[in-house]
């Protein structure tokens, strides 16, 4: 389990399992989120928000996106700034799984 900060002082954090970090990557979630700015604000966040009700509609029976949904996506303390946590865990556990999948 990872822990990601929600705000800048700190007080708040939200957990963010393996199984959720393994649907993000599922339905490619980041692909294309950011604009080529790098910039994460609440219009990346909505947008974010848009692709996984869409999917959530097309695919109702799915729970692993149901529980990311409910766990992260919409989860109160998300904001901009705890998606851009969340996007940069998710590259470390990317170049994590990457390294152990080389080591064997």
């Amino acid at each position: 389990m990872y822990k990601i900060i929600c705000n800048m002082k700190g007080s708040r954090t939200m957990a963010v399992t393996e199984d959720n970090l393994l649907a993000l990557e599922k339905y490619n979630l980041f692909a294309d989120l950011v604009d080529s700015n790098g910039i994460v604000d609440d219009g990346v966040l909505e947008r974010l928000q848009f692709n996984v009700r869409s999917l959530m509609q097309s695919s109702s029976h799915d729970v692993d996106l149901i529980s990311l949904a409910q766990d992260i996506i919409f989860h109160p303390n998300m904001k901009a700034l705890a998606l851009h946590q969340l996007i940069l865990l998710y590259i470390d556990w990317q170049k994590e799984k990457e390294t152990e999948n080389t080591a064997e």
